[in-house]
C-alpha cells in the first residue's frame, strides 16, 4: 500500500479512484470492490469493525486505496503502512452537504423512497442488511451521525474531520487535494508525471440514485416474482395480469 485517501464519501473519491490508478497506483480499492464482492469482503470488513483486521487479506495487491470503508481507518492504515502518503479529496462544505442529502444520507433517514426501498431490501438481502449495518458503524466512527436531520450538523461534522485528519497525519505524508485543483498538486505530491488532459470528472448524483436505487428495486423485484400466485385477486376480485 503507497497511497492511502483519507477524504470521506462524496468527496469525489471515483474520480479520486481513477486518478490514482491513471498515476500508477494501481489497483485502488474503494467502495466498488466492496459492493461487488459482499459475500467474500463483508466478513473481513465485519472484522475490522470488531477491531480484529487482516488487512492484507482485505487490499491484497493493492496500491492504494480510497472512499469508504478504508478511508475511515485512514489512521490505522498510516501506521500500518509507514510509507504511504495520505490524500485527503475535500469539497466545499455546501456542495458536499447537498450531495450527501441527495445520495446516501435518504438510505438511512428521513422519508423516501430511497430509504424505504433499501429497508425492504435489507428484509430479504441478508448480505445488504449486513453492509447496511456496517456504513451504520463507519458513519458513526467519523461523527456523521450526531443529528441526522440537521445539514447544519452534517456540515460542521465533514469539517471536523478534515481537522481531525489535518492534525494527525504529518505534514510532509499528507495532501489536501480536490479535482478542481488539477493534476499539477497531486502529481507534484506524488512525484509522478502530470497527464495529458483534465483531471476525470465521474460519479454524478443522479449516477448514484440510478445504481443505489435502482439495484435496490431490482432485488425487491426478483424476489416479488417468485412469489406463489394466488388464484384470484383482493377481496374476490379476478387475479391481476403481470
Amino acid at each position: 500500500m503507497r497511497l492511502i485517501g483519507a477524504g470521506l464519501p462524496r468527496t469525489a473519491t471515483t474520480t479520486t479512484l481513477i486518478s490514482f490508478e491513471q498515476l500508477g497506483f494501481a489497483p485502488c480499492y474503494h467502495m466498488r470492490d466492496l459492493l461487488a464482492d459482499l459475500p467474500g469482503q463483508l466478513p473481513l470488513w465485519e472484522k475490522v469493525a470488531e477491531g480484529d483486521p487482516d488487512w492484507e487479506a482485505i487490499f491484497a495487491t493493492s496500491e492504494s486505496t480510497c472512499d469508504f470503508p478504508a478511508s475511515a481507518f485512514y489512521a490505522e492504515l498510516m501506521d500500518v503502512y509507514p510509507d504511504a502518503k495520505i490524500v485527503m479529496s475535500v469539497r466545499s462544505q455546501e456542495s458536499w452537504v447537498k450531495s450527501m442529502l441527495a445520495t446516501i444520507w435518504p438510505i438511512f433517514y428521513g422519508r423516501s423512497v430511497m430509504h424505504y426501498v433499501n429497508d425492504a431490501r435489507r428484509v430479504i438481502d441478508a448480505d445488504w442488511d449486513r453492509y447496511l449495518t456496517l456504513m451504520t458503524h463507519l458513519w458513526t466512527k467519523t461523527g456523521m451521525t450526531a443529528d441526522p436531520d440537521s445539514p447544519e450538523a452534517l456540515g460542521a461534522a465533514m469539517e471536523k474531520w478534515n481537522s481531525d485528519v489535518i492534525a494527525k497525519v504529518p505534514a510532509d505524508r499528507l495532501l489536501v487535494w480536490q479535482p478542481a485543483d488539477g493534476w499539477e498538486p497531486l502529481c507534484g505530491f506524488l512525484d509522478a508525471a502530470v497527464p495529458d488532459g483534465p483531471v476525470p470528472n465521474v460519479n454524478d448524483t443522479a449516477a448514484f440514485q440510478e445504481g443505489l436505487l435502482g439495484g435496490s428495486l431490482a432485488v425487491v423485484n426478483a424476489w416479488w416474482d417468485k412469489r406463489e400466485r394466488p388464484s384470484g385477486g383482493l377481496h374476490g376480485a379476478p387475479a391481476p395480469e403481470d
